[in-house]
């Protein structure tokens, strides 16, 4: 039997079912066989059908997450071809030593993490494949981030939203709005269907959030006024699938507005929406609703909290 996998042609569960379908001992030779050779695209392939059918997010994980464990699974795999790492049987200190490698790489503590995530994913893979009972990364030390999300990457101010807005086409000013007022991912604004915008009751329906949750959220009127520009009709209303397309977009569009050095992608206009709930509402439950966050403690990372909005209240103190 050929080790080769085919190349994925239709949708991601129609590719796991191609691993998925084969025997225990057919599924073991492939991933002990990709695991020998180091193998990444095979790998990638194994580890894509065990995140598509054995895990809760299952098929419907977002692509930008799919992209981090794409990304760090090519690197582990190649780091493992370098320093001759047997991927089945690591020594016990190489998981160490390739978290510190990536450390002392100059990556950011998240990206460490992201990696690490990823690799963790693989293995799991690999045991559900039945090819190994490794998992290494389970007590490594991962790197701490000591500077809060929200100072490395605060909301996007109102001078900067209002500005690209001014630059934007219809499309673009509908994309800016969706997260920058309905506090969208991108992933949910690229997925938003007509049949899920109501602009009677003024209200929008998120179909799949992260995790696959469905929530409803408020239109505003800028917002609503955007979406009409566009004439409502049927199917997806922003024409872009990719998420690499609605990047450019926005990123040449700062460059238009001669703001590009204050562009940091798109979850500074997630955390500029509740910012500006929260500024209104004192309430992270609500902000937390809004943003469809399960932990409000996620939800204080994405806020922006005045340094000075106590100032008043210690100057009455008796």
């Amino acid at each position: 039997m050929p080790t080769d996998l085919v190349p994925f042609s239709g949708d991601r569960l129609s590719q796991a079912r191609t691993l998925s379908g084969l025997t225990d001992e057919a599924l073991r030779v492939r991933a002990v066989t990709a695991a020998r050779d180091k193998d990444f695209a095979e790998l990638w392939a194994l580890t894509l059908a065990y995140l598509s059918t054995d895990t809760s997010g299952g098929v419907s994980l977002s692509p930008h997450t799919l992209r981090a464990y794409r990304k760090g699974t090519e690197v582990l795999v190649e780091h493992a071809r370098t320093q001759a790492w047997n991927l089945l049987h690591p020594g016990r200190r190489e998981p160490g030593l390739y978290v510190a490698a990536l450390s002392s790489s100059g990556l950011k503590p998240a990206t460490v993490m992201a990696r690490v995530a990823a690799a963790s994913a693989l293995y799991r893979a690999l045991r559900w494949a039945g090819a190994t009972d490794a998992d290494p990364f389970t007590d490594v030390k991962r790197p701490k981030d000591r500077t809060r999300g929200i100072v490395k990457n605060p909301p996007y101010r109102a001078e900067f939203v209002q500005a690209l807005l001014e630059q934007a086409d219809p499309q673009e000013r509908v994309l800016l709005l969706l997260m920058a007022h309905a506090g969208l991912r991108i992933a949910e604004a690229l997925a938003v269907d007509w049949t899920h915008v109501d602009l009677q009751r003024r209200r929008l329906l998120v179909a799949h959030g992260k995790g696959d949750k469905a929530r409803r959220v408020p239109l505003s009127a800028r917002l609503r006024e955007a979406l009409e520009v566009l004439v409502p009709g049927a199917g997806p209303v922003l024409p872009w699938r990719a998420y690499s397309t609605a990047y450019d977009r926005l990123q040449k569009l700062a460059l238009k507005a001669g703001r590009e050095h204050e562009f940091r992608g798109f979850h500074a206009g997630r955390k500029y929406a509740g910012t500006q709930l929260y500024a209104a509402t004192k309430d992270f439950t609500r902000v937390a609703g809004f943003l469809g966050h399960e932990q409000v403690d996620t939800t204080r990372r994405y806020v922006e909290v005045p340094e000075d909005d106590l100032d008043d209240i210690v100057e009455n103190f008796r």
